[in-house]
């Protein structure tokens, strides 16, 4: 992977690699040593940028990559994110102005750095006024803690909400957005992409395997390996129900088209991922060198538009099988704000008894 092959992250000018490298799965599934040869090992291929999370490993993530590039801190793009819990204190989570003022100085701390280059709010937060937020990740950069801050799985309409707000108010607007998107997971294509491109906005994308359906593994009559994944989420790969038997029926069907044309299914996910023209940069998650390699590999694949004419056959523009592969928690679909009313309207409560019949 060469300078050639970087691509400017949205209105922001930097040059990212097409591939940055993940780190959920270091301090959780990978060892410390392993987790920081396989870092070491993505900068010397020329991955120039790393992601990870406050969330991930509970600090541990943090800890590790900031071990990891303490003496290449200048060659890497450095993303972290805030939101999700630390610790039980249930104070400390969210998109607050205290809490992102306190989860900002640990991050630091934890990566050993003076500042972030990208600060990412992990989730949408339905309790914090977004204006609240992007006033305070304004004031992160202002004040030299970050350089640039982003969203993660923010729907389009909330996008368009944060760029208005910052237009209203005159804040810097959000830089860049994370979400996933893959051969089975296309719904950003409908509106997320599209919003990005008209504001300038980067976009990181992950999960370009689809949290392991297009590992190549997956087939119509094979037994079904085992993944970890499968005790994180219940359900993810149970193909006893409609959505996942159609998304196995595609997988097998995607796998049969990288054969075809001499590709691993891992290759044809990779490319078709980095083929948008919204997307920057993919997101990789790769537990071993092995790994790793055949990333690298996949991230040099073209696909012409014959081969992007047969996946759109096998998987429709804007297709997602499910709700949950967004990432996202949508409060709208939510059966309290779908089917009562009254509950919806007050605040949270368990709703008095009524002698009226209830239709089941």
């Amino acid at each position: 992977m060469t300078l050639e092959d970087h691509r400017v992250l949205g209105r922001t000018g930097v040059r990212i690699s097409p591939l940055t490298l993940g780190t959920m799965n270091f301090g959780r599934w990978q060892e410390e040593d392993e987790s920081i040869r396989i870092i070491r090992a993505a900068l010397d291929a020329g991955i120039n940028a790393v992601d990870t999370a406050d969330v991930y490993a509970q600090g541990l993530s943090e800890q590790i990559v900031g071990r990891a590039i303490r003496h290449r801190r200048d060659e890497v793009f450095l993303a972290t994110k805030f939101h999700g819990q630390i610790g039980e204190n249930p104070l400390h989570a969210g998109n607050s102005r205290r809490w992102i003022t306190r989860a900002v100085e640990d991050s630091l701390r934890r990566l050993d750095t003076d500042h972030v280059d990208l600060y990412q709010a992990h989730r949408p937060d339905p309790d914090t006024d977004l204006l609240e937020t992007l006033q305070t990740l304004d004031g992160l950069i202002r004040a030299g803690k970050i350089r640039y801050y982003g969203t993660s799985t923010f729907p389009a309409h909330q996008q368009v909400q944060a760029h208005w707000l910052a237009e209203r108010y005159n804040l810097i607007a959000p830089h860049t957005e994370q979400l996933p998107y893959s051969l089975l997971i296309r719904g950003a294509e409908r509106e997320v992409f599209p919003v990005a491109r008209q504001y300038g906005v980067g976009v990181l994308t992950f999960g370009p395997l689809a949290a392991g359906w297009l590992s190549g593994r997956y087939r119509l009559g094979a037994p079904q390996p085992e993944s970890a994944r499968a005790d994180l989420i219940p359900g993810r790969f149970d193909i006893s129900g409609d959505h996942n038997r159609r998304k196995l029926a595609a997988a097998d069907a995607l796998a049969v088209l990288a054969e075809e044309n001499g590709l691993t299914l891992v290759e044809l996910a990779v490319a078709f991922t980095l083929t948008h023209p919204a997307v920057t940069s993919a997101i990789i998650g790769p537990r071993t060198q092995e790994h790793l390699e055949a990333y690298l590999k996949a991230a040099d694949v073209r696909l012409d538009d014959a081969i992007l004419d047969r996946i759109d056959e096998i998987v429709d523009p804007g297709t997602q099988f499910l709700d949950r592969d967004t990432g996202q928690h949508t409060p709208s679909l939510q059966p309290i704000a779908l089917r009562r009313r009254a509950a919806a309207n007050d605040a949270p409560s368990n709703p008095p008894s009524s002698p009226g019949r209830t239709a089941r």
